[in-house]
């Protein structure tokens, strides 16, 4: 199965969801987004293919995202996509696309929506268990 990861080594989430692909048996394509960001189409591709709207796919965390007032709810798809474009930082992450769907994968485990069945235990790199000894996935 083909699998590409929008990645940030810097980020617990994306290195949990990396580490579930691999888990899995697939070797990703790992584009780190902050490096190589994908181009407002491929962005947007992802958005849509992922089921989420434009402002899901920005990250509130970042200190940039109330600087440039991009709370203010009256901001069109395109304002924030512009954003999006000229901060990579906001783009929310890890964003998975594989032969079975596309995700943005938060929290990691929804990466399992589009990989093939995982029955090995696995547990996040800070114990937390998300494939249990019998091969089930732990809510």
């Amino acid at each position: 199965m083909k699998a590409v990861i929008y990645h940030n080594p810097k980020c617990g989430t994306s290195r949990n969801t990396l580490a579930l692909i691999r888990h899995a048996g697939i070797e990703p394509e790992v584009i780190e987004y902050l490096v190589d960001p994908p181009s407002r189409a491929r962005l947007v591709e992802l958005i849509n293919a992922a089921g989420v709207n434009v402002r899901g796919a920005i990250r509130q965390k970042e200190k940039r995202y109330l600087e440039l007032g991009l709370d203010d709810v009256a901001l069109s798809d395109d304002a924030l996509l512009d954003a999006l474009m000229d901060n990579p930082i906001l783009i929310e992450r890890p964003w998975v696309q594989t032969d079975l769907g596309t995700r943005l994968c938060r929290p990691s485990e929804v990466v399992l929506e589009i990989l093939p069945t995982v029955t090995a235990p696995f547990a996040k790199e800070d114990g937390e268990v998300v494939i249990d000894q019998d091969g089930k996935r732990v809510s």
